[in-house]
């Protein structure tokens, strides 16, 4: 097979629009956070698939902000595509839309990165083409990645560290 060096943005972008039932919201009559974010990774890990072609595992879920909340009244419409890639990494991003049905005004509701890594079939990294941003969007988002990364870094390095010192030993004993 020949495998791709490189590939646009859109290449790996997922859209997915989910209507807000009664069942999907908390005690504020808002989408519960964690049904938002289980949407997330599912339509991420689905544009790092897109792009890799092959298997994909969440490194981590570098950022989920939520910025508006979504009421039954509203559809959820999510856009996911690949930002930036490492050597084996890749970044996506991942756009949340609240549509009110009614009138059809639409909002940002929340904005998230995550971090995936490529397998290959014996479940080892494999190298990624490299990504190719077109729109204005991508493009600043592209241009701005290696920061993230960085901060990703640093914030692995300060998880690693936490995880040597605290402790797991039952509570109850």
């Amino acid at each position: 097979m020949n495998e791709q060096t490189e590939k646009y943005c859109k290449e790996s972008l997922v859209v997915r629009t989910s209507r807000v039932f009664p069942l999907d919201t908390n005690n504020h009559n808002t989408l519960f956070g964690g049904k938002l974010m289980s949407y997330i990774d599912d339509v991420a890990s689905i544009s790092a698939a897109r792009h890799s072609r092959g298997e994909t595992v969440t490194a981590s879920t570098d950022s989920v902000d939520f910025l508006s909340p979504i009421r039954p009244e509203h559809s959820v419409c999510l856009e996911s595509y690949v930002t930036w890639v490492g050597t084996s990494s890749m970044e996506v991003f991942v756009k949340i839309i609240a549509e009110t049905l009614k009138t059809g005004e639409r909002r940002l509701a929340a904005t998230s990165f995550l971090t995936f890594v490529a397998l290959d079939e014996n479940g080892k990294t494999k190298r990624v083409p490299r990504v190719i941003p077109q729109s204005d969007e991508e493009i600043m988002l592209h241009n701005t990645a290696k920061q993230r990364a960085e901060e990703r870094k640093n914030r692995r390095k300060h998880s690693q560290a936490l995880a040597q010192a605290i402790g797991t030993d039952q509570p109850w004993s």
